[in-house]
């Protein structure tokens, strides 16, 4: 079987993988250019240094045996699987630029949410596309649950957050944008 005829089959999975079906791929202006500076590293270096590691170790010989060209092969793979994967979602991002957000009264996608618990503890996090996330940072889903309760919420509002451990009520203290 050719490189041109192996799939994986999980394609279409990797393409939707974090967004509801029918929903939009919204992602911030910054987040979209990750995406293509990732694409644009795995088309211009890395693809072309592993394919120059597998062109090297197939003319060694037996190919059966050969580590170098068996990982190459392998790495190959993986960097077109996440080219194409990366290519889809960038055709299917909706760019929404927060700073452009006029009802900044009330939380939408882009925002900077400060939100406090019932023990006075106060966390912020940021409502950003799906291939944004990064919890560490605080940048969340806006398909999460923390983002779907705080969705269309104004200062002061108390919401419920669903969690593991059962409904927590929290209130938000502040709504920036930009």
């Amino acid at each position: 079987m050719t490189d041109v005829e192996h799939s994986d089959g999980d394609d279409d999975e990797d393409e939707r993988q974090g967004i509801p079906a029918g929903a939009k791929n919204y992602i911030r202006p910054q987040g979209v250019k990750a995406l293509q500076d990732e694409l644009r590293s795995l088309l211009r270096v890395e693809r072309p240094k592993v394919v120059e590691v597998v062109s090297w170790a197939a003319g060694n010989g037996d190919r059966s045996e050969n580590g170098d060209y068996l990982y190459g092969k392998k790495r190959l793979r993986e960097i077109d699987r996440r080219i194409r994967f990366l290519t889809k979602r960038i055709e299917s991002a909706v760019v929404v630029d927060p700073v452009r957000q006029t009802r900044r009264d009330q939380v939408f996608f882009g925002a900077t949410v400060t939100y406090a618990y019932s023990d006075g503890k106060e966390n912020t996090v940021t409502i950003v596309g799906v291939d944004e996330a990064n919890l560490e940072q605080g940048l969340v889903s806006w398909v999460s649950p923390i983002a779907r309760a705080l969705m269309k919420a104004g200062e002061g509002d108390i919401v419920d957050l669903r969690t593991p451990g059962g409904r927590e009520r929290i209130e938000i203290v502040a709504i920036r944008y930009g």
